[in-house]
């Protein structure tokens, strides 16, 4: 049976190491969304190192090598729960296959300025195109006043697609669980984050290709380990950056937390996913609209039965556990966040009353979890003569090996990817051109709400319907965990494997709701 890619598809070669340099490192989550003054000295009476602290979401970042630290704490009343993180994370996996404001709001005062997309590599870009992408950009390349936080495995810092466009000060290492500014701390030595930040904000500037938003900042917020592994105090030192810096979208792909699917009534995980949950919660509350990708698992996430993958650190320590709809995936199904599926580049004829474009394959979906669709690339069903291989081109560091590796007259690195890694950051940039367009001078950063802004996402995308049929062989694959079929539920409107439909740039900068 074909295991479905978890995340998003990369080469990973890098080594594994466990993320404390002293023990085990804990998330310890206090009952109050303060931290007593006090709490230094519990970590250090009870056998740990105090690491950091988020007072306004209470909860401590703490290292121990004793056995009996968790316990010691818990003897403390105001302590909700204490977990050691190192064996709980969800790996970047390699290419194993080749709202709320109907009317929405009115024209902004922020700067923007038209983008042009004739850069060289510009006609690869089929999913610029299927988006309307070039067509938006004749109107806004977007505003340099808004910053997109890439919540990734860094950024290259020296890309020449990407360096005009990085806000160097909001860039930032959570790798420690502690944020870290230096450049080195930042700089992606995995190539993931590089990738989904091109499609971002690549800018138009004769190199390479053009992103969805090229005239955005993005701001490069590692939250993971060289290997991929996102650890659970670097998720929640993510989202907290996020929310006091002034970040007007991030972009999530990949899993947080211990698990696949993560339980509330599990005591092992409920310290962390509380801590997750209220760090996510914070940055939303603090003006940040906060996409993610639903996965790359074929799994119905509104219906998870099954959880065959995690923990899947250290390697080996994977179970098989079965789950209910108590179990949910981070950050995906945190209300508010923006769920995004993936599609390939397979349009349909005129006379087929399906889907313009069928759900790749390997993407996970769910009718309480997504919200639109992308593309995301399908090497199995999304070729053709513009999408030769089916994946996604973007920007890529120099030195990661890539498979499907093009190189720009300059020397500048492109790489072909599929999966919802590469969907989410195509959300994400027209979220940022949404903020661009009608977010104002007089409101705080320039933001808008994220309830507005996912309203007016959702509103200006492309309906897309449950298919009519299926291509040969596409039935075969099934959810990695469960094993179940690939099952499409709902209507035009709104349905679990599209959401309310793809993302179209051009309507969401003319604001135009209509669904023709």
């Amino acid at each position: 049976m074909r295991r479905a890619l978890l995340v998003g598809l990369v080469v990973l070669a890098s080594a594994i190491a466990a993320p404390a340099a002293l023990g085990s490192n804990y998330i310890v989550l206090y009952k109050q969304n303060t931290v007593p003054a006090d709490a230094a000295a519990t970590v250090q009476k009870a056998g740990g190192t105090f690491v950091h602290s988020y007072p306004k979401i209470g909860v401590v970042i703490a290292s121990s090598e004793s056995s009996a630290f968790r316990s010691n704490l818990l003897q403390d009343k105001r302590i909700e729960g204490a977990s050691a993180t190192d064996a709980y994370a969800v790996q970047l996996k390699e290419d194993q296959l080749g709202g709320s404001d109907a009317e929405g709001p009115p024209p902004g005062d922020l700067t923007n300025a038209p983008a042009a997309d004739t850069d060289p590599f510009s006609g690869l870009q089929w999913d610029m195109r299927q988006i309307f992408a070039p067509q938006a950009h004749a109107v806004t390349g977007g505003s340099p006043a808004v910053v997109v936080g890439d919540i990734d495995t860094g950024l290259d810092k020296d890309h020449p697609d990407l360096v005009a466009n990085i806000d160097f000060s909001r860039s930032v290492s959570c790798e420690s669980g502690v944020p870290d500014t230096s450049p080195a701390a930042w700089d992606d030595r995995n190539g993931h984050g590089t990738h989904t930040a091109g499609t971002i904000a690549a800018a138009a500037n004769g190199i390479g290709i053009v992103g969805v938003a090229p005239n955005v900042k993005v701001a490069g917020i590692k939250a993971s380990t060289d290997a991929g592994f996102f650890f659970p105090e670097m998720v929640v030192c993510a989202f907290m950056w996020a929310g006091t810096h002034q970040i007007d979208v991030t972009n999530n792909s990949y899993f947080a937390d211990p698990w696949l699917f993560n339980c509330r009534n599990d005591s092992g995980q409920r310290a962390i996913w509380k801590a997750e949950q209220r760090a996510i919660r914070f940055a939303m509350q603090n003006g940040v609209t906060v996409v993610a990708s639903e996965g790359n698992a074929s799994e119905d996430l509104s219906h998870p039965t099954m959880d065959r993958t995690s923990p899947d650190f250290p390697p080996g320590s994977e179970e098989e556990r079965e789950v209910t709809n108590a179990c949910l995936v981070i950050p995906a199904e945190i209300p508010g966040v923006i769920g995004v599926t993936a599609n390939g580049h397979n349009e349909q004829t005129d006379d087929d009353p399906g889907p313009d474009y069928l759900k790749s394959f390997y993407s996970s979906f769910g009718a309480a979890t997504a919200d639109v669709v992308a593309p995301g690339g399908d090497s199995l069903f999304g070729t053709n003569a513009e999408a030769t291989n089916g994946r996604v081109l973007s920007t890529y560091p120099a030195e990661r090996p890539c498979l499907r590796r093009l190189v720009d007259p300059t020397g500048a690195v492109y790489c072909y990817l599929q999966g919802t890694s590469m969907a989410g950051p195509h959300a994400a940039g027209v979220a940022a051109l949404i903020i661009s367009r009608f977010g104002t001078l007089s409101q705080q950063n320039g933001k808008m709400s994220p309830g507005q802004v996912s309203a007016l996402l959702q509103q200006t995308a492309d309906p897309q319907p449950c298919p009519t049929a299926l291509p040969p062989g596409y039935a075969a694959i099934t959810g990695s965990e469960s094993d179940a079929p690939q099952t499409c539920q709902g209507g035009i409107g709104h349905n679990s494997w599209y959401g309310a439909g793809q993302v179209n740039a051009l309507r969401a900068v003319n604001h135009d709701s209509g669904n023709g």
